[in-house]
């Protein structure tokens, strides 16, 4: 992992045009190349990122980078204040709690209960920047990757939008879509869900294990 902190301006030439005025950011450099651009606020999200595979040319006064798609990013360099490296080794990856483990379990066993017709293809399918809790096939041919939280929130939207962007690489997958799951959903994050044309869906964890099929109702 590198990390530069730099007086900088950023310029990105691709899909559309966008640029960052002159302002101290981080430059996050992780190992598989990806290179992200932070301030000093709005937690993990990146003002601007190139994913990898890039190649990253490096000049005295400015970096370019680019990718296969032909998208560059220019961050060019007015006063580099700080530039180290660390070697973080091997990531063991995210331990999920014991009702999201379980969760993704019951509904790995059963992925009807998120969509008709849903098969499932594997469970923690590997993408370069960790696994897709379950991929699934639909009845209409299409590759389903579903992000299964506790609590669904809008940084659990955005994982899943950057899992699907890895996988959509991998041509062999064919149609791709992403159905955001969990036993709760805040309408922000249904609503960035739909924005982003993903689709999600609210499961009951209690009846997914069985527990209600043996209350006693009045009717």
């Amino acid at each position: 992992m590198r990390l530069v902190i730099a007086r900088c301006t950023v310029n990105y030439i691709g899909r559309l045009e966008a640029s960052l005025p002159e302002a101290t950011r981080l430059i996050m450099v992780k190992a598989d190349g990806c290179v992200a651009i932070h301030a000093d606020g709005g937690a993990y999200k990146p003002l601007n990122w190139m994913n990898a595979p890039n190649e990253i040319r490096e000049f005295p006064d400015r970096w370019e980078i680019t990718n296969p798609k032909d998208e560059r990013l220019v961050i060019n360099l007015l006063q580099v204040l700080s530039d180290v490296s660390h070697e973080l080794g091997d990531d063991p990856g995210l331990s999920k709690d014991g009702v999201e483990a379980h969760l993704q379990e019951l509904l790995a066993a059963d992925p009807t209960v998120i969509e008709d017709g849903l098969i499932l293809i594997a469970r923690e399918y590997p993408t370069a920047i960790g696994p897709v809790d379950l991929l699934c096939r639909a009845s209409d041919g299409t590759t389903v990757a579903v992000e299964i939280k506790r609590r669904g929130e809008i940084d659990g939207v955005e994982q899943l939008g950057r899992y699907l962007e890895y996988l959509r690489v991998d041509t062999s997958l064919g149609v791709l879509r992403g159905v955001f799951v969990a036993q709760s959903i805040k309408p922000q994050a249904r609503t960035l869900a739909e924005t982003r044309g993903l689709t999600w869906k609210e499961v009951d964890y209690d009846e997914l294990r069985g527990r209600r099929v043996d209350e006693l109702r009045l009717f």
